[in-house]
């Protein structure tokens, strides 16, 4: 069971870690402000109005210390949401761990580090695609030998749903990019079963309960298959599509807001049954607003009431053999196939998303989506019909804007304070392996030690690899 709890600074998101870990969280979910997932400083011109606002601000390792402060990390998994800057994250993290006396090696968690989707769905990326990929190799590659048990990937379905994708393409195009990072991570002379154990998936539990449950059992099929055939992967935990669920955040309607609570539920058993290993639900205001700690909390209770209540986890696969899943699974897995053939007659993931083909799929099923909704063919509970007159009583919450200010004084204070001499040395060596072909991880964790902030390491990497313009 995990539950996001981040926003805002680091003291306030350290508080409310601690209150989840005593209400029975096993894991800690941790989303980065918009800022730090595009590798800007809280004082940075563009981050104005944004520091703290879809998560947590960390700009430097002291940020980091203060958000973990009192928190066993070799006694808690901790997934992060994080792209662009997620090579720079795990090592504020491992450096906090082992501030606190912990073993690097006997760390647990994920870094979502899926860099692909956000080209496809959500566009917090900085770097050209294929600079881009060095840096997740890179991690592959140095985390296998000094972090082994975290995973180094989330391979993510959920944004693309999200972006307005069906099941299908859901699935196809998630697989389509796990792809591409093993053929990348291979071609930088890995061997495929020295990381695909540790790589994980990261998909959206939706509306349609048995849809849901098909797609679901059709990915973990369907992964093993690429893994045993293209891949010629050897072990077994090469092939298993171990991967996190969350809850439909584009399904929650403001509208009635209660009414989510329902469709949260539904779909956490859809992805129950379907077999993930680990699960968020979202709180039923998050269609206004961050969650209320009072929201969390009944996310969480659904999650243990699912848990502990419902029996529905005495099995692995218990529709396994029902008709109708089979045959859901079975069409789920063609069209996958389908998608997947045409992206290799295209050239790869890569050459898919450059040409806006990926991108223009989901934009289509979006807009027919929405067109359905708007025409009453998709009904939906409390916006489209059942509509109440009374006004939601919904208190939201708010981000004091006093936290913005606090957190630019926090990292102009950080710049101060610390050694400029090895900061610059930090950013020179980080630069120079950039322009080579060293393995960038060791020259980012130096930076960190450095208090070198994440923009400034960002900007180091810009220098080399550009950013990223759509050309479509």
């Amino acid at each position: 069971m995990r539950q996001y709890a981040g926003f805002g600074t680091a003291e306030e998101s350290n508080e409310r870690y601690k209150f989840l870990l005593s209400q029975g969280i096993t894991g800690l979910s941790v989303a980065f402000d918009l800022p730090t997932q595009m590798g800007m400083d809280s004082d940075h011109p563009l981050a104005a109005g944004e520091v703290g606002r879809v998560g947590v601000a960390i700009d430097s390792l002291a940020d980091m210390q203060v958000l973990f402060e009192g928190i066993s990390l070799e006694q808690v998994s901790t997934s992060m949401t994080i792209n662009s800057t997620a090579a720079i994250l795990l090592c504020l993290y491992v450096l906090v761990a082992e501030g606190h006396g912990a073993d690097r090696k006997k760390l647990s968690g994920t870094v979502q580090n899926d860099i692909l989707k956000e080209y496809i769905a959500r566009g917090t990326y900085i770097y050209p695609p294929r600079s881009a990929m060095r840096i997740i190799t890179d991690l592959f590659a140095w985390a296998g030998e000094e972090v082994p048990e975290w995973n180094t990937i989330s391979i993510s379905g959920y944004h693309i749903r999200e972006a307005g994708s069906t099941a299908v393409q859901e699935v196809a195009f998630t697989l389509a990019n796990a792809i591409a990072y093993i053929e990348a991570a291979i071609a930088a002379g890995l061997a495929v079963d020295s990381f695909a154990p540790r790589l994980s998936f990261f998909f959206n539990a939706h509306n349609n309960f048995l849809e849901e449950i098909a797609k679901f059992r059709a990915a973990r099929r369907l992964y093993a298959y690429i893994m045993r055939d293209r891949f010629c992967a050897k072990l077994d935990r090469s092939c298993m599509l171990r991967f996190h669920s969350q809850t439909g955040g584009s399904t929650l309607t403001a509208q009635q807001p209660e009414v989510n609570v329902v469709r949260v539920a539904l779909q956490a058993v859809a992805a129950v049954l379907g077999g993930t290993q680990s699960l968020h639900t979202n709180g039923q205001d998050e269609a206004l607003s961050l969650p209320t700690e009072r929201s969390a909390r009944v996310a969480l209770r659904t999650q243990q009431v699912i848990a502990y209540e419902s029996g529905v986890t005495a099995i692995p696969d218990p529709l396994g053999g029902s008709e109708y899943i089979e045959q859901l699974t079975d069409q789920i897995e063609e069209g996958v196939r389908k998608y997947i053939a045409q992206i290799d007659a295209l050239g790869g993931t890569l050459t898919a998303i450059e040409r806006g083909y990926i991108q223009s799929e989901i934009q289509n099923s979006a807009y027919q989506y929405q067109k359905a909704v708007e025409e009453n063919r998709q009904i939906v509970v409390g916006l489209n019909k059942f509509q109440t007159e009374e006004a939601a009583a919904v208190q939201p919450f708010r981000i004091d804007p006093e936290l913005e200010k606090q957190q630019i004084e926090r990292v102009r204070q950080v710049r101060a304070s610390r050694s400029q001499d090895q900061a610059v040395m930090a950013l020179s060596r980080l630069e120079s392996a950039a322009r080579g072909s060293d393995n960038l991880m060791p020259r980012i964790l130096e930076c960190c030690r450095a208090f070198v902030t994440v923009g400034e390491i960002s900007d180091a990497l810009r220098r080399v690899f550009g950013e990223y313009r759509e050309a479509f």
